[in-house]
Parts: C-alpha cells; sequence; structure tokens
C-alpha cells in the first residue's frame, strides 16, 4: 500500500515548522531553509537543497513531495498577457500573467469553477466543483513564476502584485485562502506588501469578518449595482447579504486595515443599458458616500452566450465623469488580455460542474431583464 506524500507547498510558515517539529523531529530553522528554497529559489528537489543534511533529505524524499500545478496550456496575448490552464487533479483553473512598466500582476484563482451564480460571468456559468487547496492556491504563484523567471540582469521579481481575481470566490475557501495569503506576504516565500496582494469578494459578509481578525491585505469589492433590486437580479449573493450589510462589513474591515488606507476598492461592471444610466451613476454616489471609496469601471468583456454587451464608449465616459463630479478617483481599468479570454469575467477552465448548473441552463434559457436603447 502507498501512502500519499504530504505536499510542503500546503503548509504556511507556522504550519510548516509545526510539522517539522511534531511529525519529523527536527527543529524551526530546518523548516525556514526548506521554505527559502522551495520559494526564493523555486526548487521542488530535496537533493538539491545542498544546506540541509543528508539524513533529512532522505527523510523528507520519503514523507514528503513540493507539487504546484503544472501548466496545461500556455496562450499568449498581444499585449504581453500570458494565461495558464494550470492542472489541479482532473481540472484546469485559469491563472493570468498581466506585466506592466513598473509592476506585474499575477491573477490567482481560489476555486474550481465558482460557488456563486453571477450572471455577467464566463467563470459562474461552469458550475461549482470544489475549492482549492493551500498547495493549488500558492502553487499557481509557484508555477507562475518559474514559467517567467527572474530577470537576472536585474535581479528584479517576476511577480510584484497578486490579486484573488481569479476563479471562485475568494471568502468562501477560507481555511486554505488564509496559509496562502499569508505565504505570499511572509519574507521566507514572496514577502510581498500587504498593498500588493489584494483579495476580492463579491459579498460574503461571513468571511469578510472572519478576515478581518487573521489578515491584514487589500480589499476589492465587487458591486457592480446601485441598487438591491438590480443586484440581487445579477448577483444573486445579494439575496442572502444586502448592499447595506456588504458595506457595513466592508467599513468594519477597513478600519481595522492597514493596508487599504482607510479605503477600499470598488469594482463596478458596466453592462450596456443594464447598470450603466446615469442615474445608476447617482445612486452608486450616493450609496458610497458613508464608505471611503476609489471606483474601478469595468467594461463588460464579452463571452460566447453571454447576453449582455459592452456599453459605447460614450457611455462608459458620461458614467466616469457623472461619479467624478462627487469627488471619487475613478479609473476605468484597461482591458488587457482579452484576445485569450483573460479579461476580467473571462476565466473559464475545465471544470466537472457539481452543482448541475451548466445542465440547467441548457434545459431552461434564463431570462436575464436587459433594459432596451
Amino acid at each position: 500500500m502507498t501512502t500519499e506524500k504530504i505536499n510542503l507547498l500546503d503548509f504556511d510558515r507556522q504550519a510548516l515548522r509545526a510539522f517539522f517539529a511534531e511529525e519529523l523531529g527536527e527543529k524551526a530553522f530546518r523548516a525556514d531553509q526548506i521554505m527559502k528554497w522551495m520559494y526564493h529559489f523555486g526548487v521542488d528537489d530535496f537533493d538539491q537543497m545542498n544546506n540541509i543534511n543528508k539524513k533529512l533529505r532522505e527523510k523528507l524524499k520519503a514523507r514528503c513531495e513540493i507539487r504546484a500545478p503544472e501548466v496545461s496550456t500556455a496562450q499568449y496575448s498581444s499585449d504581453g498577457t500570458i494565461k495558464w490552464a494550470m492542472r489541479v487533479g482532473n481540472q484546469d483553473v485559469e491563472t493570468v500573467y498581466i506585466p506592466e512598466d513598473d509592476r506585474a500582476t499575477l491573477c490567482v484563482s481560489s476555486q474550481v469553477g465558482c460557488a456563486l451564480d453571477c450572471k455577467f460571468c464566463s467563470t459562474a456559468q461552469q458550475g461549482f466543483n470544489r475549492n482549492l487547496k493551500v498547495s493549488e492556491i500558492i502553487g499557481q504563484v509557484w508555477r507562475a513564476a518559474k514559467e517567467i523567471g527572474v530577470e537576472k540582469e536585474t535581479g528584479r521579481r517576476p511577480i510584484t502584485n497578486v490579486v484573488m481575481m481569479g476563479m471562485g470566490e475568494p471568502l468562501l475557501n477560507m481555511k486554505n485562502l488564509i496559509p496562502a495569503l499569508n505565504l505570499m506576504l511572509d519574507d521566507l516565500a514572496y514577502g510581498l506588501s500587504k498593498r500588493r496582494v489584494t483579495v476580492s469578494t463579491s459579498g460574503v459578509v461571513s468571511g469578510l469578518d472572519q478576515m478581518a481578525g487573521k489578515i491584514d491585505v487589500a480589499l476589492a469589492i465587487s458591486l457592480h449595482a446601485p441598487t438591491d433590486e438590480l443586484r440581487s437580479q445579477i448577483m444573486p449573493i445579494n439575496d442572502r447579504y444586502d448592499i447595506d450589510t456588504f458595506l457595513a462589513s466592508v467599513r468594519r474591515y477597513i478600519a481595522s486595515s492597514n493596508a487599504n488606507r482607510g479605503r477600499v476598492t470598488v469594482e463596478y461592471i458596466l453592462l450596456d443599458h443594464v447598470n450603466d444610466d446615469m442615474e445608476h451613476a447617482r445612486q452608486l454616489a450616493e450609496l458610497l458616500k458613508d464608505t471611503p471609496a476609489k471606483i474601478n469601471l469595468i467594461p463588460f468583456n464579452p463571452y460566447p452566450g453571454s447576453p449582455y454587451k459592452k456599453p459605447s464608449n460614450s457611455r462608459i465616459d458620461r458614467f466616469q465623469k457623472t461619479l467624478m463630479q462627487y469627488d471619487y478617483t475613478v479609473i476605468v481599468r484597461k482591458t488587457r488580455g482579452d484576445d485569450i479570454d483573460a479579461a476580467c469575467g473571462q476565466l473559464v477552465g475545465d471544470v466537472i460542474d457539481r452543482t448541475k448548473r451548466t445542465q440547467s441552463r441548457l434545459n431552461v434559457e434564463e431570462q436575464i431583464p436587459v433594459k432596451s436603447v
């Protein structure tokens, strides 16, 4: 009988030290050494760890492994964006690398599919299978760093920012999210600033309140509508946690956070003639008056079968200018990677749907109210 090996990527520093002490009978500094090899040098072969004694290396080889998701496919955009399908078990999740002049951002998935059912999101249409393990979340960062490599001339890190905005709702996977975030921030792993690690949520209030006492990172919220009636139509989670309840939890989090500098990033997808009227902009400005925020407007990125359209540039411009009249910082997010379906809301992966959501769409065509021009 073969015993499954323990994947060391499933442990943050505290858990790895405990494992070394309790299971291997080793001192904490040995765990720290292994972490540096795994994350600073991208090593997954214990024999390459030349400052680890042979006895411990043999012990590790017998009981442990360092296994990150493998790349199934890679797609390269004309704008430099890279989208990887990464294999987790017998399914794929998608991870996106977005390089810019002064930064390089990695968009990481937290679930296989998504447990929520936002009507405008391609990932949601795939249904949901399971939460990703710690090793499958941090493993996306590990694999991406290996794929990209380090610029040897400058020593510049291949990834400067991580956003939990890939497939899935991060706050429905708290058990595995928190250790993965710990590793992103830990100097023995990736050592990113807490302002450079962002968690995005669609409104899981229980998870946000739980996160407030555990970790301090940048927060982005997927709001996408200024009223409960409209938000419930396009984001069913609003029936569980309405806008007022959601924003109250956001204020609690940013009040306890240093990473957010006193304000939250509000994400608002613009759907043509659905949520992009000037009245919607005025309602949004009024809604956020007690919640310090900067606003990211995201023009809808179409995907096959979607009932929605991207608004015209003139509608986007009017919406932005209306909000700016209320003294908000408002940015229209530049679309990246849309030629390889790597833009916001376009990630699909390869998901075995346990929710039967995809089958129900084949059986019954859902009627989604869209205001006519």
